[in-house]
């Protein structure tokens, strides 16, 4: 590629991402102008029923509503996608009494809506409008009507969704993220829904992937070093838990082992070459978490305990091992 066709392409992009932001940045200011009371009153419907939330639109609407609809059942709300085509071919009838209906349209003339619009009319199916068209056929019967503003596309034309797609999804998040909170959507709850990938691999529990029993290495406060580096060398993880009366107060790791070495250190007792309260984790803390800790404390293993009493070790390469890294 010459020069001259680099600079016109970084140009062009850097077009397209400002008139883009622009949008966004018109559609935070539409919330001081109205558009806040109309976010809060569909926020309030869909917590409110009893049913899912029924997202529907054609064209890059569709496409739009797609990712919605996605995104809500992900966070919480139950929701599936109805292509508006299809809904007036039959698709009518998922649609039930306890849902209501997000209709994303950026025109809000949209032919196929005309089915929808007189189904949720007909059968009091709150209807929620993601439109610019305010005084459209889809604004004007819409219950909720969350105006877009009317920015500039990035398209040169003015014709491809390109802003207007931004702004649609950027608002379909806002509902996703304000009902996600307003349910207390945890990151546990998250999981439920993402079992699968990397992020399902975050959000497992270290209780889910720790040793236990008598993988665990252990040995009671008073030992010689001697069984503490046995121990170290059997389990593998590089590091021995120091015991008293059950409770962990200590650990040796080889780091210790090393700022130790001295032709004494066998005859020694592990008291005197543990490190005291040692970092631990609990069962219920996320994979993910744990994982933090330990690139933060350049460690490559954590106890895991209960009341103070060792129940399990995690070590670096289990995380990774599942997909957490």
């Amino acid at each position: 590629m010459s020069e001259n066709h680099s600079n016109f392409s970084i140009k062009s992009a850097l077009r397209t991402l400002n008139t883009e932001a622009a949008g966004l940045a018109a559609l935070g200011a539409a919330f001081e102008n109205g558009l806040s009371q109309e976010f809060s009153k569909a926020v309030e419907i869909i917590l409110k029923i009893q049913g899912r939330v029924i997202v529907t639109g054609v064209g890059k609407s569709g496409h739009i509503a797609t990712k919605v609809a996605a995104t809500l059942a992900s966070t919480g709300t139950p929701a599936f996608f109805v292509h508006s085509t299809e809904a007036n071919h039959g698709d009518l009838g998922m649609i039930a009494r306890d849902d209501a209906i997000i209709a994303f349209s950026w025109s809000g003339e949209t032919t196929e809506l005309r089915g929808t619009i007189d189904y949720s009319k007909r059968f009091n199916i709150p209807l929620i409008a993601v439109t610019a068209g305010n005084e459209s056929t889809l604004g004007r019967h819409a219950d909720v009507l969350l105006a877009l503003p009317k920015e500039k596309e990035a398209c040169p034309h003015n014709l491809a969704p390109t802003t207007s797609a931004i702004m649609q999804m950027a608002l379909g998040d806002a509902l996703a993220v304000a009902l996600l909170e307003g349910r207390k959507f945890t990151a546990d709850n998250f999981g439920v829904f993402h079992p699968g990938g990397k992020l399902g691999a975050q959000l497992s529990h270290v209780k889910d992937v720790m040793h236990t029993g008598d993988e665990i290495p252990l040995v009671d406060t008073g030992t010689l070093m001697t069984e503490a580096i046995m121990q170290i060398s059997q389990r593998g993880f590089g590091c021995v838990g120091v015991v008293r009366d059950d409770n962990l107060i200590g650990i040796i790791t080889d780091g210790d082992l090393r700022r130790h070495l001295s032709t004494s250190l066998l005859g020694e007792k592990v008291d005197d070459v543990m490190t005291a309260n040692p970092q631990t984790i609990q069962p219920d803390m996320l994979a993910a978490s744990a994982l933090d800790i330990l690139n933060k404390r350049a460690i490559t293993t954590l106890m895991v305990t209960e009341d103070d009493k060792p129940v399990g070790i995690v070590h670096l390469h289990d995380l990774l091992r599942i997909g957490v890294a």
